[in-house]
């Protein structure tokens, strides 16, 4: 289960990281062969399925991110929590985003959800 400690640190750490714009911490808190889905991987690197697995390829494609977006900041609005995951809800450079980590026993990221906000009319 994850604690709400474990989860207020978590997110205080991520968010640190990338407002910091510091990859290799960011990258701390994934597995290895952790699996990224989101709809921006498909704009920046080609990606059809919006998939990448692996430290590697997930590093490049937010530092493809990173250089596109110089002033990318994240403000949290709040924290949920779940069995063995964690979910933050910020506002970042494309309106607000939710983005859902499954962790490991080891308590690292091994499947992360990105979610962006589209307009509802």
């Amino acid at each position: 289960m994850i604690t709400k400690a474990f989860a207020q640190q978590f997110a205080a750490e991520w968010l640190a990281a990338w407002n910091a714009h510091d990859l290799p911490r960011v990258l701390t808190h994934y597995a290895d062969d952790f699996e990224m889905f989101s709809p921006v991987i498909v704009q920046i690197t080609g990606e059809p399925s919006g998939n990448l697995t692996g430290k590697a390829a997930v590093g490049a494609y937010w530092q493809k991110a990173l250089a596109r977006a110089p002033g990318l900041r994240f403000s949290l609005k709040t924290i949920l929590t779940g069995v063995n995951s964690v979910t933050l809800y910020y506002e970042g450079v494309r309106g607000l985003s939710a983005e859902v980590f499954i962790f490991n026993e080891q308590r690292q990221v091994v499947k992360a959800i990105a979610h962006y906000e589209i307009a509802v009319n």
